[in-house]
């Protein structure tokens, strides 16, 4: 089939990144399904890890799997997408229901089940004679106690009805074994060797029971290397958030999907389906003109010291915009702010899942995150992420300032310890 140009100089230019990867002598042995009650379905394809790179054939290696990434992205945004739907189901039936009121957390256990099943099922499903590997944030162990079958039921069904719905996979409903069997695919350890997928199925998860900004956040890991990631964002607007634009920040018909592939730039559509748009991180270099983004719960981040760094130090003088999730990377891809801060407390660990996807759609879109000391994110230590102190995203013409102000600040202030 013809290639166009511009498919051909993104592979080319990716294919040069890919080669300077570390090879690797160990194949990735990516954990199996666990058993259950009854036989898994047959459509789900496992394969262990095909070998490694070496030498002599990474090239043709880094060609066969930089080739593959369209397909791979493909079959993330409509894992994500179908999984963003019934995570709108579920938020609206919680919002209807008032139950939010009563801190009721059994929604968006459905919902963050749910969709972990739908992102796996999707992924396997289009992509079956690839090696799988998903590390997840979900496990199955609270749904198999005896007083969580009334939740499983309900997870397995609302799985069933999307699926059913989407009309996309003429496949028998599953029954709960086959659900808490697909949750647990989810187990992986990930690391720097192989391909990994890297969920976090609901990110923001008091913001999904406030009825606010949530993501369904999807990376893909090659040898360490975060070669593509998709952001579902079913609250976000099309429009920009920029300035803490409060009408726009209200909940949005159709949302944002976020996707970034390796060296091809990062793009923006909305989520019933219209063309996407390229985006692009803010240009500003002048620090007074620069937003900013937090985490909406104080408890997530030093509000404190994110302050202190904004407009003690920056002189920026917008207030900060704060939402849930890693809407926030979207939303800075696409310009609606400069800057985005995170402090958690010490001592806290972060984990790739959220970070893994909101870090390429930002990187592809001229952006740079890394940790408050100078150092790169690095998603191939496994399921969490060593980091100094915190995290910090900008353009690459403010970095410079910020990390100064960053480290700076941080002599000054010091974290409190969990």
């Amino acid at each position: 089939m013809a290639m166009s140009s511009s498919s051909s100089s993104c592979i080319t230019t990716a294919l040069t990144r890919l080669v300077h990867l570390t090879p690797s002598s160990t194949p990735s042995n990516p954990k199996p399904f666990l058993s259950t009650q009854r036989p898994f379905f047959t459509f789900f394809t496992l394969k262990s890890s095909s070998s490694s790179l070496t030498s002599s054939s990474s090239s043709v290696k880094s060609s066969i799997t930089t080739m593959s990434y369209n397909k791979q992205l493909a079959a993330a945004k409509k894992a994500a997408s179908l999984a963003a739907r019934l995570c709108q189901n579920v938020q609206k039936g919680l919002l209807q229901s008032d139950v939010q009121s009563k801190s009721d957390k059994s929604p968006v256990t459905v919902a963050d089940y749910g969709s972990q099943v739908l992102v796996s099922f999707v992924l396997q499903k289009e992509l079956p004679d690839q090696a799988f590997s998903l590390v997840a944030e979900e496990d199955s162990g609270d749904l198999r106690k005896e007083e969580s079958q009334e939740t499983l039921h309900r997870i397995t069904k609302l799985v069933n009805d999307t699926i059913a719905n989407d009309g996309s996979y003429k496949v028998s409903p599953l029954s709960e074994g086959d659900v808490l069997t697909i949750i647990d695919s989810g187990m992986s350890e990930g690391g720097p060797n192989g391909q990994h997928w890297v969920l976090d199925p609901i990110d923001g998860t008091k913001g999904f029971l406030r009825g606010d900004q949530y993501a369904i956040a999807l990376g893909l890991l090659d040898e360490g290397k975060v070669v593509l990631g998709v952001l579902a964002c079913p609250n976000l607007p099309l429009e920009s958030i920029a300035s803490g634009n409060k009408n726009a920040l209200g909940r949005a018909a159709a949302g944002c999907l976020f996707s970034a592939q390796l060296s091809c730039g990062t793009y923006m559509e909305s989520l019933d389906g219209s063309p996407p748009v390229k985006v692009h991180v803010s240009n500003t270099e002048n620090p007074e003109e620069a937003s900013f983004f937090e985490s909406y719960e104080a408890a997530h981040s030093s509000h404190s010291l994110s302050g202190s760094i904004a407009k003690v130090k920056l002189g920026v003088k917008a207030p900060p915009v704060r939402i849930d999730s890693q809407a926030k990377y979207g939303a800075l891809s696409r310009g609606d702010g400069a800057i985005y801060l995170r402090f958690p407390n010490k001592g806290y660990r972060e984990k790739i899942w959220d970070h893994a996807a909101g870090y390429i759609v930002v990187a592809e879109a001229g952006g740079v995150a890394s940790d408050a000391g100078g150092k790169p994110l690095d998603f191939s230590k496994g399921r969490y992420l060593d980091l100094d102190t915190g995290i910090i995203v900008t353009n690459q013409k403010l970095m410079p300032a910020l990390l100064k102000a960053v480290q700076d600040s941080l002599k000054e202030e010091v974290l409190p310890s969990l």
